[in-house]
């Protein structure tokens, strides 16, 4: 038996590569996983360039660190508002869904409510139709 496809289907199959990536990249960089490793990294980071014997390849102010945060928000920010605005289109197209599945149902709602009228006005006729031979009786 076939499945009919749900509006989420049809959305996840019709996205391209770059956009399967971009909404993944914005997944995991808005997650505690990210934030976490990325302390650790700037964390080991600093400590490092403080205490290194040898070399300091970025000394305080850590400057290079600097650029690669700026490096990062340049590039994660597009990316972010990118998934961001594929979650309102995905959001659109769930209204839209919605929309139709609530007309279908009111239609539905509306033959049954005149069926049950049918059925009702069948069933006081035949009670007057009785009542009616009662009395002539």
């Amino acid at each position: 038996m076939a499945t009919k496809k749900t509006w989420h289907d049809s959305h996840k199959e019709s996205m391209t590569f770059g956009q399967r990536l971009a909404d993944s990249v914005a997944t995991g960089m808005g997650s505690w996983r990210f934030i976490i490793i990325q302390t650790v990294i700037v964390a080991i980071w600093m400590m490092l360039n403080v205490i290194a014997f040898v070399a300091h390849w970025d000394v305080y102010p850590f400057i290079l660190l600097n650029l690669l945060f700026s490096t990062q928000a340049a590039y994660a920010a597009p990316i972010i508002m990118m998934a961001q605005n594929r979650q309102s289109e995905r959001d659109r197209t769930q209204a839209d869904a919605d929309y139709e599945t609530n007309c279908e149902a009111k239609k539905e709602i509306e033959e049954l409510q005149i069926r049950l009228n049918t059925i009702e006005v069948d069933k006081l006729d035949k009670i007057l139709a009785l009542l009616q031979e009662m009395k002539a009786k």
